[in-house]
């Protein structure tokens, strides 16, 4: 009985990161041409002031949440802590559209962004 179980729990934690990550991809792969687009940056840190910021921002340290080093990041990282949250930090999958956390990410990795 005990393997039983042991096996099935076994084949569940292995399919459950190829499950999530399958899940968070971004709609369209990202393009130089999306990241760099001045509509999706402007509209992303609309986002970003409207709701990341009181977590993610200046004010923020220390505690809240961690500081962002986007130099670090690419973007279907972003995108999929964004659409499935991370730790303490929520998923935005219900509240914003495939597009609208594409562009927080095209703002996250510009050189606009400013936590």
């Amino acid at each position: 009985m005990k393997s039983a179980f042991t096996a099935a729990l076994l084949a569940a934690v292995i399919a459950l990161p190829a499950y999530a990550q399958e899940a968070s991809k971004p709609p369209e792969p990202f393009t130089e041409d999306f990241l760099s687009d001045a509509e999706n940056i402007n509209a992303g840190q609309e986002m970003w002031a409207e709701q990341c910021r009181h977590c993610h921002g200046r004010t923020a340290y220390p505690g809240k949440a961690p500081k962002l080093k986007p130099y670090k990041y690419k973007p279907e990282f972003v995108y999929r802590r964004v659409t499935d949250g991370f730790r303490k930090m929520p998923s935005w999958e219900e509240v914003y559209t495939d597009l609208e956390r594409m562009q927080i990410t095209a703002y996250v990795l510009s050189d606009d962004f400013s936590p």
